[in-house]
C-alpha cells in the first residue's frame, strides 16, 4: 500500500523518517489493542475520518478498509450513518472523498 500514499506523505516519510515510523508504530499498537475485529476497526476508522472532515484520512481509511475485505457498500453505509451526527454537508463531502477511492480503476 505504500505506493498508494500521496506524494506528500512519501516525501514526509523520507524527510522525517523517525517521526513517520513513530506515527506508524502508534497506529499499529492502537489498531491491535482491543477486542474489535479488523473488519470492524476499519469501518470505525472510516467513520472517524468522516467525522474529522479529513479528506486524506478518509482516503487512507477507505484504502485500508478495502484491503481488509470491507465491501464498498459497507464503507458507504458507515459514512451514511454519520449524516445525523456530523451533518448532511460534511457527510456528503466524506462520501465524495470515499468515491474517489471506491470508483478508482
Amino acid at each position: 500500500m505504500k505506493s498508494d500514499l500521496p506524494q506528500w506523505s512519501r516525501r514526509f516519510e523520507k524527510t522525517y523518517a523517525k517521526v513517520w515510523k513513530s506515527f506508524q508504530d502508534l497506529g499499529e499498537v492502537c489498531h491491535g489493542w482491543g477486542p474489535l475485529d479488523a473488519h470492524t476497526r476499519r469501518l470505525v476508522k472510516v467513520g472517524i475520518a468522516a467525522g474529522a472532515g479529513s479528506e486524506g484520512a478518509l482516503h487512507s481509511a477507505v484504502r485500508n478498509a478495502l484491503a481488509e475485505g470491507v465491501s464498498k457498500d459497507e464503507i458507504r453505509h458507515a459514512i451514511l450513518l454519520s449524516i445525523t451526527t456530523i451533518g448532511f454537508p460534511k457527510a456528503q463531502a466524506a462520501l465524495s472523498w470515499a468515491e474517489d477511492i471506491l470508483t478508482k480503476k
